[in-house]
């Protein structure tokens, strides 16, 4: 046999087939005619066709299987007889108790299933041909109607026939999902639909659909995907615990496409030709999903994808070429602070450990905190892929284990082993090494000692912030100063400003406090570490420990709620990072002297739980403002710094109930504890020199109190700690810097995004964002004086505008300590306002005319960003808790105005100021608030919905089932049959009008009701 089809089909060798195409140059024609839903799918699908898939017109389950029959029949050059058919669909593809987990194993790792043959032999049958990508066969269909269930399907919620817009089947299973929303529509309401789908009709009859692995979400004008699990966790999240709130807006964890540039592909034509490309949509399907081992499917981003596609590529050439063990055979990948290094890289030693060529796959980190970091995460991708090693015998032992595909060690253990085993065999072999995070410590001549130890070899390294010229040391050997004097050339970027504009990372907001004058006391005579004793005086450090208490809860958002894996937390956590241990020691006795003087009786405060950890490094205080990695050696610290930090680890002990202190192996598990507990906000704030400020992701941290020099690479690292994607609460990394780093950070973007990147990455300064408000709010008070009516609809428009932009930058403003005490507006006239804005923007959403309507558009984005800052019930409790620690019963009435002024401008509380209302008179004087009020809703809400139930004659049980439903959904289900079957038989002719007025009547009822209530249990 030739092997010219061997090429074809081989993923690596097809270089010209890149999953992400290399730059995509967008049509310039436009069209101007209204799209309708239904011509926007029409178009898709025919973009689909031009590319070569089917069309495949099914209406039902039936002829859906007999395809799913027909084509892996085609694939596997078999002919079914009926009772093989019959037994292998049952067994292996729709399985009673197979769920979407068990599924996507199936898809993911399990796809060669075992048929038995009517003459009693086995064969081996693929769902999907995972070598030979294009031996599957790609349809489309749409419009598929799942039919309403019966018995237990029917009690399982599927109420009512469902059409699903397109599905791409891949041997005839269903594995692409596209929801389509007509232009002009939120994409959301997309993503949302297919929760319902997925919920309450995907599993209905064979469960075929379980088997979608992508979901694909668009109005023809935004186009996103995302794996399964983002949709599976999102449903299983909205439909927990009533008290339990989102732990994120799972909308964020979607992916734009993009071509290898990083410009987004959006337009959904432009996605067809792109990511459906057959070679493509495959590629992604088979090698570019990671199924974790807790079952969660990841669906890489097109820069992730890029990056391991030059790798393989790099790879595949210099072993073609013969060129393996030079610099030319390997190369870097630049990927910012939090853009997902860990899992590209996991991808590609995956795919490289299986080149046919490639004998082991080492992934080398150069700290023991990091080894521990990546061995989670690499075991989380794959479960014992990744075989970590604790000695230099360990990895001696795995280097020459067949078996041991991809390894993690440090650099120093690699080092290790090369001084101890000249000569070893392992040296010969076709090696591939990744480092993880190729920082400086790769530079010297533990690099040197493995690249002339190894022959064949390719060496990648993973950065978020490459060594260039401008920000290369002063020492070590001039051939090893820049990454890619180290590394080879950079095979793919993805930067800062790249993360930022995809939302794949939050942007940094940063203030600079000046506590004192430096320099007053530090001229050019004085040495560095003069400098950082100036800084240690007592009074300075006092001032900068009160400003992080009385500012602490502002810059954590501790006013703020959230859900974290079904714990109820407020707000976020902190590092404070220091420049020595010296400073790490007295700013620890600080703060714990500080708390401890604090009336902690005191209404709304809450002691802060504070840690702390160090260990020794070679330079405790680096002048240049680079990172130096500190060890888990804590025996190697002065015997004062060490007994400090025992007793520091006690305090901590008695906090958390541990027993850990810094001899070696309890040293190192008090610092995985510690991680831990910042990862689940169970600490607040945690002292630090170097530890915790490189490779160590926690979502929860948004902010960094710094009191130390960085700069360059360095300095991005230590602040891309605040900037992880959580939730629609965590809106910005925050820096609060007491050194004036200002031009150092300056430099450290241009460098690292680009030369225009200041204002992507950064908020502009307070002053810019003041001058604004400030002309904005002059203008509001003399165009729209309080008490003067707005009449005419341009002004009205106007207002609208005036006050949207005011409300923008108020929302900014709030988060700069200088504002406090500047607001132009006060309380009183920002509720007046508020509620003035609000109730016109409640006309024009009532109007129906055309112009009017474009008026609401104008105002959607602005009502969204009242609802973030929107004052919401805790609000109102808080405010009575407060009241009432402060005045007791005697202010009744003040209570009463301030609330009803506060609900009067919340858009959220409007329709429900009598339920606040009717809450603080029925107030007991002792009783506990958030007991109360609970009680309170649970009560008005049954009496009012008994109350509606008895005045339309609704079936009780089928009602209260019906609204159940609506608030574990989040929406009242206004079509199909389900608001039927709680209505009582209606004549036609019956005096209070038909069916129809009845249903639409009810449904307005139960519509309000649930608006009334939603949100308050």
């Amino acid at each position: 046999m030739s092997d010219a089809p061997a090429k074809r089909y081989d993923p690596i060798s097809v270089s010209s087939e890149s999953t992400v195409v290399a730059e995509f140059v967008s049509d310039a024609s436009s069209a101007a005619a209204y799209q309708s839903e239904t011509e926007l799918e029409r178009e898709f699908i025919r973009l689909l066709q031009s590319q070569a898939y089917e069309y495949l017109p099914v209406t039902s389950e039936a002829e859906l299987v007999a395809n799913l029959r027909t084509q892996l029949g085609a694939l596997n050059s078999i002919q079914f007889s009926d009772a093989e058919w019959a037994q292998f669909f049952i067994e292996r593809i729709a399985g009673a108790n197979d769920g979407i987990a068990e599924k996507t194993v199936r898809i993911q790792e399990d796809h060669v299933q075992l048929l038995k043959r009517d003459d009693g032999s086995t064969k081996n049958v693929m769902l999907i041909d995972k070598a030979n990508i294009h031996n599957n066969r790609l349809q489309v269909i749409n419009q598929y109607e799942i039919n309403q269930g019966d018995g237990a399907e029917a009690e399982r919620g599927a109420a009512r026939p469902t059409r699903y817009d397109a599905t791409v089947l891949v041997n005839g299973l269903p594995m692409v999902h596209i929801e389509l929303k007509r232009r002009g529509v939120d994409i959301r309401e997309a993503f949302n639909q297919i929760g319902r789908y997925q919920r309450d009709s995907f599993w209905v009859g064979s469960g075929l659909f379980e088997y979608v692995q992508l979901f694909v979400i668009t109005n023809g004008t935004l186009t996103k995907y995302y794996s399964n699990t983002t949709r599976r966790e999102h449903v299983k999240e909205a439909t927990g615990t009533k008290r339990a709130r989102k732990t994120s807006n799972s909308f964020e964890f979607t992916s734009w496409w993009a071509d290898a540039q990083n410009k987004p592909i959006q337009d959904l034509p432009a996605f067809a030709k792109t990511f459906f490309a057959k070679h493509s949509l495959l590629n992604v399907l088979t090698k570019y999903c990671v199924l974790t081992a807790d079952r969660m499917l990841l669906v890489m981003r097109p820069y992730q994808i890029v990056a391991t596609e030059r790798i393989l590529q790099r790879i595949q050439i210099s072993t073609n070429y013969k060129k393996l063990g030079i610099l030319d055979a390997g190369g870097y990948v630049w990927h910012t602070t939090g853009s997902g290094k860990t899992l590209t890289s996991f991808k590609a030693a995956q795919l490289a450990s299986r080149v046919p060529s490639v004998d082991k796959v080492l992934f080398v980190v150069d700290r023991k905190d990091l080894d521990y970091q990546t061995m989670r995460e690499y075991d989380r991708f794959e479960k014992g892929a990744a075989n970590s090693n604790t000695s230099t015998a360990v990895l001696k032992k795995q280097l020459e284990d067949p078996s041991a595909n991809i390894i993690i060690t440090t650099i120093q253990k690699l080092a290790n082993f090369i001084s101890a085993n000249k000569g070893h065999a392992i040296y010969g072999g076709h090696i591939v090494i990744i480092f993880d995070e190729c920082h400086r410590s790769q530079f010297g001549d533990m690099h040197t000692a493995i690249t002339k130890a190894f022959k064949r070899y390719n060496l990648f390294g993973f950065t978020g912030t490459p060594i260039f010229s401008v920000n290369a040391g002063a020492g070590g050997n001039p051939q090893l100063k820049t990454t890619e004097q180290a590394f080879g050339e950079k095979l793919h970027t993805y930067t800062i400003v790249d993360a930022i504009s995809d939302k794949n990372v939050l942007p940094f907001r940063i203030d600079y406090v000046n506590t004192v004058k430096v320099g007053a006391v530090v001229d050019k005579q004085v040495s560095a570490i003069d400098t950082e004793r100036a800084l240690l005086a007592t009074e300075r450090i006092s001032k900068v420990v009160d400003y992080v208490l009385e500012h602490f809860d502002q810059k954590t958002k501790r006013t703020q709620h959230y859900t974290l894996e079904g714990k109820r937390l407020r707000g976020f956590n902190a590092l404070f990072a220091t420049a020595s241990i010296e400073a790490a020691k007295r700013y620890y006795d600080a703060f714990m002297g500080a708390q401890s003087q604090l009336a902690f009786d005191q209404p709304g405060y809450q002691k802060l739980k504070i840690g702390i950890i160090y260990s020794y490094a070679t330079n405790e205080a680096e002048a240049d403002g680079l990172l130096d990695e500190e060890e888990f050696e804590a025996g190697r610290l002065d015997q004062s710094s060490r007994d400090f930090l025992d007793e520091a680890i006690e305090d901590y002990n008695e906090t958390f109930g541990t027993s850990y202190d810094t001899s070696a192996d309890s040293f190192q598990n008090y610092y995985k504890d510690l991680s831990l507990r910042l990862k689940n906000r169970d600490i607040d704030l945690v002292i630090v020199v170097n530890m915790f400020l490189t490779g160590f992701d926690a979502t929860t941290l948004n902010t960094l109190f710094v009191d130390k020099n960085l700069r360059a690479h360095g300095l991005v690292q230590a602040f891309s700690r605040t900037n992880r994607i959580l939730n629609s609460v965590k809106t910005y990394g925050n820096i609060v810097s007491f050194r004036n780093l200002e031009e150092q950070t300056n430099d450290a973007i241009a460098l690292f995004g680009n030369k225009d990147a200041g204002g992507v990455v950064l908020l502009k300064p307070y002053a810019e964002y003041f001058t604004e408000y400030a002309e904005k709010v002059t203008e509001l008070l003399e165009k729209f004086p309080l008490g003067m009516p707005i009449v005419g609809e341009s002004a009205q428009k106007e207002f609208i505008a005036l006050f949207g932009v005011i409300l923008r930058l108020q929302n900014i403003l709030t988060s700069f300590d200088e504002f406090a005490g500047q607001e132009m507006l006060t309380e009183r006239e920002s509720q007046d306002y508020r509620s003035v804005y609000l109730n016109l923007w409640a006309e024009f959403r009532r109007d129906t005319d055309a112009e009017k309507e474009s008026i609401n558009d104008d105002v959607v984005f602005e009502i969204e960003l009242i609802k973030q800052v929107d004052i919401n019930v805790d609000y109102i409790i808080m405010l009575v808790q407060n009241y009432r620690a402060e005045r007791g019963d005697e202010d009744d009435t003040e209570i009463r105005a301030t609330i009803t002024r506060a609900v009067d401008a919340s858009p959220t509380l409007r329709n429900k100021k009598d339920l606040v209302e009717a809450f603080v008179d029925s107030l007991s004087a002792t009783g506990e608030i958030d007991e109360e009020w609970r009680a309170f809703i649970v009560a008005r809400r049954g009496a009012e919905l008994d109350a509606i139930i008895l005045a339309e004659g609704l079936k009780p049980e089928e009602t209260r089932a019906f609204i159940e439903r609506a608030f574990r959904d989040g929406a009242i289900q206004a079509q199909g049959t389900a608001l039927t079957k709680v209505l009582p038989p209606v004549s036609r002719f019956s005096a209070e009008g038909g069916h129809g007025e009845k249903k639409q009547r009810v449904l307005g009822q139960l519509g309000a009701f649930f608006e009334r209530f939603f949100g308050l249990n």
